[in-house]
């Protein structure tokens, strides 16, 4: 149980890392859109893809909805 709750604890603060830096480099992503790549990553998908397909989305999206909405759904 207690390295259940230091492993839950570890990603946690990873998050908060990657989503700091995120803000740093003003990726214009939130934590749960975050969350779900660096997820999709830990399973093997091909980081240089998932960044391209952020960028295609990023840029088909009308200004006003890519502010206010995450873009990525499960």
């Amino acid at each position: 149980m207690e390295t259940e709750a230091a492993a839950a604890r570890q990603a946690k603060e990873s998050l908060e890392l990657a989503f700091q830096m995120s803000q740093i480099l003003d990726t214009g992503l939130d934590r749960h859109t975050l969350s779900l790549l660096m997820a999709l990553c830990d399973r093997g998908a091909n980081p240089e893809a998932l960044a391209a397909l952020v960028r295609e989305l990023s840029s088909a999206a009308p200004p006003t909805a890519a502010a206010s909405t995450p873009l990525l759904y499960c």
